[in-house]
């Protein structure tokens, strides 16, 4: 059988990189390649518009790898190539995911926990900042928009607010003990109420709607089968909430609870409220929304209730929609939730791998222009510019003696943008994460693409070409 044959495309500045990479993966993964060199020194500059005027692709090749800051253009490529062509990963040290089996994701994005999530004390908030956020929480994946009350109950403003949200096209429950608030609600559209016990239960066949039934007392069952004897007599539908509690004071207890209450029940719905746990814990939420929610799916709890009050848990709802889909997924295939999303991964990445030493002392031998390329590693950062590598675990240290090896010519606009991304490669060094020059960090679901006013972007040439001072002879 024929060995596939792939030709890679790269800048001379990366191409001893490429080789020593595919010499070692290509014996792994049993391929041939070829390599073309650009005349240009960054491949991140190139365009395929550019790359399909000078491609000259070797006759038996399979396909072609271009860099993966080509993006644009690479139909281009393919018609000027007559081969198949794929964007590679931007960073040389991800080659190897080209090679390996990637997971079958048919089917992602599915889930069966409906979200239900809370605005507390409602009763202080003007009408247009309700309708606000609950849109939002909309946006982010909630299912359910629950209106919450204040104990002491007696609000009158209850149905005007409830219909302002179903005239916006947003469900609606409401989370009060308060029988004429409750009746307000429902009868401006609400269409769940939380929650329902043995002091308010007789009430509920008046509402016409699902009632949540939590416990009189978290450790007797008795009285909270009779509130749902009493309400399946009338023909009231509910869902159960065995309640959870907080991380210290009954979370392992009250997660046996709910378990028990699946076994118990088996065909009666259940509700989770998971922020008890989220805004009551001194942890960044979207790992313990994952975990709960995990629970929910292997024991068919299909609603959460949460809130996102806290600071560290102000974007639960967007995790929880994130979580409902990895847990689902997970448990669809009977696999782990590894490798199927990553983002939920926000703190960390998945991998980060070194920089190699040989390689920035090579590449620093070769780079004869005043851009400074800036590299994170385990022991600190490393800048190389002009023929010289600068190296250290302090940054304030590393670009003294960058000052000092330049006489102090570094312009205020290189000090700027040397400040700037230098932070961002700390602070990738210190948590783990993986730096790419004049790239945001890669923080999950909440990473916010930089602008284009980087170096790259100012330096990359549009379709017409590429800047003279990076051709051949630069």
């Amino acid at each position: 059988m024929k060995r596939q044959q792939i030709h890679f495309i790269t800048g001379r500045l990366a191409e001893s990189a490429l080789r020593r990479e595919l010499e070692r993966l290509s014996a792994a993964r049993d391929f041939a390649y070829t390599i073309q060199v650009m005349p240009i020194s960054v491949a991140a500059l190139m365009t395929g518009t550019w790359i399909a005027r000078r491609i000259d692709v070797p006759d038996g090749s399979d396909e072609v790898v271009l860099p993966g800051y080509v993006g644009t253009g690479c139909d281009e490529v393919q018609r000027a190539s007559s081969v198949p062509v794929r964007l590679g990963p931007k960073d040389l040290r991800d080659l190897a995911t080209l090679f390996g089996e990637q997971p079958d994701r048919s089917g992602y994005g599915s889930w069966d926990v409906e979200i239900i999530a809370e605005i507390n004390h409602v009763p202080q908030l003007e009408l247009p900042e309700v309708l606000s956020i609950a849109q939002s929480l909309v946006r982010d994946g909630a299912d359910i928009v629950d209106i919450g009350c204040d104990p002491a109950g007696g609000w009158t403003g209850v149905g005007e607010t409830v219909q302002m949200l179903r005239e916006a096209g947003i469900r609606v429950s409401i989370d009060s003990f308060d029988p004429c608030e409750v009746s307000q609600a429902v009868a401006a559209g609400a269409e769940l109420v939380l929650s329902v016990n043995s002091t308010n239960c007789r009430a509920a066949p008046d509402w016409g709607c699902e009632v949540v039934v939590v416990p009189d007392d978290l450790r007797r069952w008795e009285a909270m089968e009779s509130t749902m004897e009493f309400l399946a007599g009338r023909g009231v539908p509910f869902r159960v909430d065995p309640v959870l509690e907080p991380v210290g004071i009954g979370l392992g207890a009250s997660l046996a609870r709910f378990v028990a209450a699946r076994t118990r029940w088996p065909d009666v719905e259940i509700l989770m409220g998971i922020g008890n746990v989220t805004e009551l814990t001194d942890a960044d939420s979207a790992a313990i929304n994952l975990i709960l929610i995990g629970i929910c799916q292997e024991q068919s709890i299909r609603s959460v209730l949460t809130t996102q009050v806290i600071n560290w848990s102000r974007t639960s709802v967007r995790e929880c929609q994130i979580a409902r889909q990895i847990a689902w997924y997970a448990h669809q295939q009977g696999i782990p939730a590894k490798r199927i999303s990553e983002e939920l991964l926000i703190v960390r990445d998945a991998s980060v791998v070194d920089v190699d030493q040989e390689f920035l002392e090579e590449l620093s031998g070769k780079v004869k222009d005043r851009n400074y390329r800036i590299f994170s590693g385990c022991d600190g950062l490393s800048v190389i510019g002009d023929k010289t590598l600068w190296q250290g675990a302090d940054p304030f240290v590393l670009v003294d003696r960058m000052l000092e090896s330049q006489g102090g010519s570094i312009t205020s606009g290189h000090a700027f943008y040397l400040g700037y991304e230098m932070c961002k490669a700390e602070i990738a060094r210190q948590l783990g994460k993986r730096y790419t020059q004049d790239e945001a960090l890669d923080w999950g679901y909440l990473t916010q693409v930089e602008p284009n006013r980087h170096r790259l972007e100012k330096r990359r040439a549009d379709s017409s070409g590429v800047p003279d001072s990076h051709r051949e002879g630069d």
